[in-house]
């Protein structure tokens, strides 16, 4: 028998897969129409981004959660367009390194702008100091679920 406070419990899990996927598939929708681009592609140059000295595959598919094919994939189209460059490590030729282009770049940070606008726009509805309440309860019910899996905790 279900009690009152698991089906709280699974009530909130749903509202937060809703609303999680809602947000999700607009973005998605908006990166295509505005820039002809995808959300995986989107989260590949933002790994980037943040990551001047550039990736090696492998820490670039362990940030993004996704398997080696999948980057491999969204880098290749990458390259081939002049956004990201691959380099070879001299001391191994088996480590390869990612880094986004001059042109990657600029690309890159329009859409980071229309995407931080966009997220601001969609999530405006929200007072900002229930935001802020609402964004610190997901992330403590984050380190409470990587605790009840036994995972580390997670830094603020």
């Amino acid at each position: 028998m279900t009690t009152d406070a698991e089906r709280g419990r699974l009530r909130l899990w749903l509202r937060l897969l809703a609303t999680t996927n809602e947000l999700e598939r607009e973005l998605r929708r908006r990166l295509r129409a505005t820039y002809g681009t995808t959300l995986p592609r989107f989260d590949v140059m933002a790994a980037l981004e943040r990551a001047p000295d550039g990736l090696s595959m492998g820490e670039l598919s362990r940030r993004l959660m996704v398997a080696n094919g999948n980057t491999t994939v969204i880098v290749d189209a990458l390259e081939r367009e002049g956004l990201a460059a691959r380099s070879v490590a001299p001391e191994d030729r088996r480590r390869v390194t990612v880094r986004l282009t001059a042109p990657g770049r600029e690309a890159f940070a329009g859409m980071a702008a229309a995407h931080a606008a966009w997220v601001a726009e969609l999530l405006g509805g929200i007072d900002e100091q229930d935001a802020e309440e609402l964004s610190r309860l997901l992330h403590d019910a984050r380190l409470a679920i990587r605790a009840s899996a036994g995972q580390e905790e997670v830094a603020r």
